[in-house]
């Protein structure tokens, strides 16, 4: 009889497909996979360790499994991911149920994917690792220097996935601007862009997601502009405006040409989606440094905005850095530009009232049909609330026009 694995996965996007394609092994070893825990031989938990609030989630979802195998549901468990790559030994003494566990396993030129997204969209992580080493971030002590999956590999994926006829695709890694540097000593990925565009004709969308601001150039912005099934939708992680902040966090880009970069991005690109994230309470950030960064997010009015609290990580340069600030200024700070990004938001959303958009169905829930724009990736932006006289597919695109706007979603009717 088969044995029956169940999976949680925590984290990014990047994650998920680390895990699907350890799935993917598991799948063709005869295991029968399944997202229902409680059904479950063997617990497999997908963990991330990127910053404290994201190894507490982790901790919490393997506490939980423990206390299923002491009540006999499980038999085995397996940590598996960032928080295993980072703490095994540590884990190992702690948590002694635990029966294994498995760090990063790179990038594996030839994986069998499981998939654990819907079945409209997926992911397609290009590239692994990272070249920026920004003092703040552990990622490359996890993940180590970047490494490029090879383009014939990524190619022989998106025909796959062209075959699937998906609605989405989502270019993913932690910086896919550095695609190839470690190849070619420059990023390539205004060529594969070209490539994947070319061989994934029965594909709806194809979004990028991380662009690194210092590698974003003209040519990639031409293409953005004139690939139609390219998303006009930049994820473009700033992190600060503030130059000695900026160089704090080895940033290697100054507040003047990050304004610079964004009026060029918003003239090349009419009607463009710019998300963006920030950090704020890095150490030693000043009151002063802190007003200019709110002031630059009120006049740069980002369509999409996220924010973190500074994390302190072990081993990370940012860890001693003097000036610490305390978890109440951090969050102060953090409520004030959440605060202030509500607003911008629903200024933004009021703009789409009575027009008609493309919009992709992704459910249906308490009778109506929920979906996405394409200025919304999956998972981390706002939804379209669509009202529909006649049934609706999940994956089908359809023309909505909006008829009334929150702070953060759409809603709209089909249009006749």
């Amino acid at each position: 009889m088969k044995q029956k694995l169940g999976i949680i996965t925590l984290g990014c996007p990047r994650n998920l497909v680390d895990a699907e394609n350890l799935l993917g092994r598991l799948d063709s070893k005869g295991y029968t996979i399944t997202e229902d825990i409680a059904s479950a031989d063997i617990a497999l938990v997908n963990t991330c360790a990127f910053i404290e609030e994201a190894r507490q989630e982790s901790l919490d979802a393997i506490l939980d499994l423990i206390e299923l195998k002491k009540q006999g549901k499980l038999k085995k468990i397996i940590v598996h991911g960032c928080l295993a790559q980072r703490y095994k030994d540590q884990l190992r003494k702690e948590l002694p149920e635990i029966d294994a566990f498995v760090g990063s396993l790179g990038l594996n030129h030839e994986q069998r994917r499981f998939a654990l997204t819907p079945r409209h969209y997926a992911y397609l992580k290009i590239c692994e690792g990272c070249v920026n080493n920004c003092s703040y971030c552990v990622i490359p002590g996890i993940k180590g220097k970047l490494e490029s999956l090879d383009e014939s590999a990524i190619l022989r994926k998106v025909r796959d996935f062209n075959r699937q006829k998906l609605s989405e695709l989502n270019i993913i890694g932690q910086d896919i601007t550095g695609y190839g540097m470690d190849l070619q000593g420059k990023s390539g990925l205004s060529g594969l862009l070209k490539k994947i565009a070319d061989n994934s004709p029965d594909i709806g969308w194809l979004r990028l997601l991380y662009l690194n601001p210092e590698r974003v150039n003209d040519e990639l912005l031409g293409l953005i502009r004139d690939q139609k099934r390219v998303c006009k939708y930049i994820d473009l992680p700033i992190q600060h405006i503030n130059d000695r902040i900026l160089r704090l966090m080895k940033r290697k880009i100054t507040g003047r040409e990050i304004i610079a970069l964004i009026k060029k991005i918003r003239k090349a690109i009419p009607g463009v989606a710019l998300r963006t994230s920030f950090i704020v309470g890095f150490p030693s950030e000043t009151e002063k440094e802190f007003r200019q960064l709110l002031n630059f997010i009120k006049e740069a009015r980002f369509e999409r905005l996220g924010v973190f609290l500074y994390s302190r990580e072990q081993s990370t340069p940012a860890y001693n850095f003097k000036g610490q600030l305390s978890q109440k200024q951090k969050q102060e700070r953090f409520d004030i530009i959440m605060s202030e990004q509500q607003k911008i938001s629903a200024l933004v959303n009021d703009r789409f009232m009575g027009k008609s958009i493309p919009v992709l169905i992704e459910e249906k829930e308490n009778g109506a049909y929920i979906g996405r724009s394409e200025n919304d990736a999956p998972e981390v932006d706002g939804v379209v609330y669509v009202n529909s006289d006649k049934p609706l597919k999940t994956g089908e695109f359809v023309r909505v026009k909006i008829t009334d706007t929150l702070e953060y979603d759409l809603v709209g009717e089909v249009s006749s």
